[in-house]
């Protein structure tokens, strides 16, 4: 049997026999995509010229320098984000990935338009997860306009300038939260919310949620005011301390924010019938909502799915600094996942 050629290549890959032809010789450039669907058709038909072919691809693959913006380094959540982040950089398969991860300790929106800046000078791209305010707008505004995409993941902005958006329908999660403390609770009784900032789209949205279910769906329960833990377990703490003091009746609490780490030393501390009526809903699998799920502190944990949004949030970046990409938003909502004690 006689060996594949180019024009039998070609009508593998349904391409042309010039475009195969700069493939293997790089005379010209070919598209990622084209020249992808040649390499499989050679691998597919027993092509002898394949190691070329991947070596060319290799050689072609653009270097793209991914920065990503967190918040807090302390806290195990975005020590988290980070690992995975880079992970998936280095993974991405379609260019050679330079992961630069940045954390913000100062959450100030002056702070945060600065980091934003600082980072540009580093990064082709960059992927933040931020508080929503005209300053923070304000300088991805500016970046658009010097050809830097910025991509949100988790909570979004309302600037029309950011390139994508990566993460849950947080009105969803809120609504599901809602549910999970309704069906836990037949008798009904005072609700509480907690959110890290008002500041936070994600964390409105997600409040906004959760007080539209009880709303509509559940009227035997009284939502309490909201509470700001401006993402520190001491405020939540205190404020979770506050509530099973004054609450007696308390029955279910949506930690949409940071600060369960405070919500659960509370909890455990108190550890009377007050402390363990509440039905207690999280956000995001970690090895300290994993614990207060053993503990029966916590009852569900809504998750991103860590690694789906990383490699999403990656594979977007890139596309962002795409010339010919449509100038509309591109959103990756991105299915959330229900733990509890049982699959942990």
């Amino acid at each position: 049997m006689s060996r594949p050629t180019i024009p039998d290549l070609a009508k593998a890959a349904r391409v042309s026999i010039s475009t195969v032809d700069r493939v293997l010789n790089g005379r010209d450039p070919v598209r990622a995509q084209t020249a992808e669907r040649v390499l499989n058709a050679a691998r597919e038909i027993g092509y002898h010229g394949v190691t070329a072919i991947e070596r060319r691809l290799e050689h072609d693959k653009p270097v793209i320098k991914f920065g990503f913006l967190l918040k807090q380094s302390h806290r195990k959540l975005y020590q988290m984000w980070g690992e995975l982040l880079t992970a998936a950089v280095e993974a991405f398969p379609d260019a050679h990935g330079r992961p630069i991860v940045r954390f913000m300790n100062d959450l100030a929106p002056d702070k945060a338009a600065e980091a934003i800046y600082s980072l540009s000078r580093e990064a082709d791209v960059i992927g933040i997860i931020t508080s929503d305010h005209p300053q923070v707008n304000h300088a991805v505004d500016g970046l658009a306009a010097e050809g830097i995409p910025v991509v949100t993941m988790i909570s979004d902005l309302s600037t029309a300038a950011r390139a994508a958006y990566v993460g849950n329908d947080c009105v969803k999660k809120g609504r599901t939260a809602a549910w999970f403390i309704a069906g836990l609770n037949a008798n009904g009784g005072k609700v509480a919310v907690f959110v890290g900032s008002h500041r936070y789209l994600a964390q409105e949205l997600n409040e906004m949620g959760f007080r539209s279910y009880f709303r509509e769906s559940a009227p035997g329960f009284q939502m309490l005011e909201t509470v700001a833990t401006l993402e520190e377990p001491e405020i939540a703490y205190e404020a979770t301390c506050r509530l099973l003091q004054t609450e007696q009746d308390l029955v279910g609490l949506y930690v949409a924010g940071g600060g369960i780490t405070g919500v659960m030393q509370a909890l455990r501390e108190n550890g009377g019938p007050v402390a363990q009526r509440p039905v207690v809903i999280a956000h995001e699998l970690t090895n300290e909502t994993r614990a207060g799920l053993a503990e029966g502190l916590i009852k569900v944990v809504l998750s991103h799915p860590a690694r789906l949004l990383a490699e999403t949030l990656v594979r977007a970046m890139a596309e962002a600094l795409d010339a010919d990409r449509p100038t509309t938003l591109s959103q990756h909502i991105l299915p959330f996942e229900f733990y509890s004690a049982t699959n942990i």
